[in-house]
């Protein structure tokens, strides 16, 4: 299976690269991953919601143009699917069965996401109602699938 990520914005902190890294290399007997970043907006404090909407939507922009044709789209939105391991075990089972042989998974910037991309999904999913910041959520995001692969394949995996 191909597995892309489109993140806005970049990781900055070492703790975050090592621990992605780590879960990327684990990743490689079951799927290949690949991480595209777009880069993010520059906000600032009091956005109205016009100002919010245009950089979303100018980031939208950035993410649609690195999305491929036939790819499952899967944004990241905290109003998503809320979901468990064995849910997301269960969804790239199925889109591999039903042939999804490549998934996109999608995480925003620290606005979030534009609602042009969600709606572009072939399912939004939650992993809680909680906010994280998108940097950290690339690293549960990659942590999630290596789990989802080891559920897969029947290997144990500390609870």
């Amino acid at each position: 299976m191909n597995i892309t990520i489109i993140s806005v914005g970049k990781i900055k902190e070492n703790y975050l690269k090592k621990g992605i890294n780590e879960y990327l290399k684990r990743l490689n007997p079951y799927a290949k991953v690949n991480i595209v970043e777009v880069p993010d907006e520059a906000t600032k404090e009091n956005m109205t919601q016009v100002e919010i909407d245009h950089v979303l939507n100018k980031e939208a922009d950035r993410i649609m143009a690195k999305l491929k044709p036939g790819t499952a789209i899967v944004p990241l939105a905290i109003e998503g699917d809320l979901i468990t391991s064995p849910d997301l075990a269960n969804q790239l089972n199925q889109y591999a069965t039903y042939g999804k042989s490549h998934v996109t998974f999608i995480i925003g910037g620290s606005l979030g996401l534009s609602q042009s991309i969600k709606k572009k999904a072939d399912r939004n999913i939650s992993f809680g109602r909680i906010t994280l910041p998108h940097q950290l959520m690339r690293l549960v995001l990659v942590e999630q699938i290596y789990r989802a692969f080891r559920i897969i394949n029947g290997h144990a995996y500390h609870k």
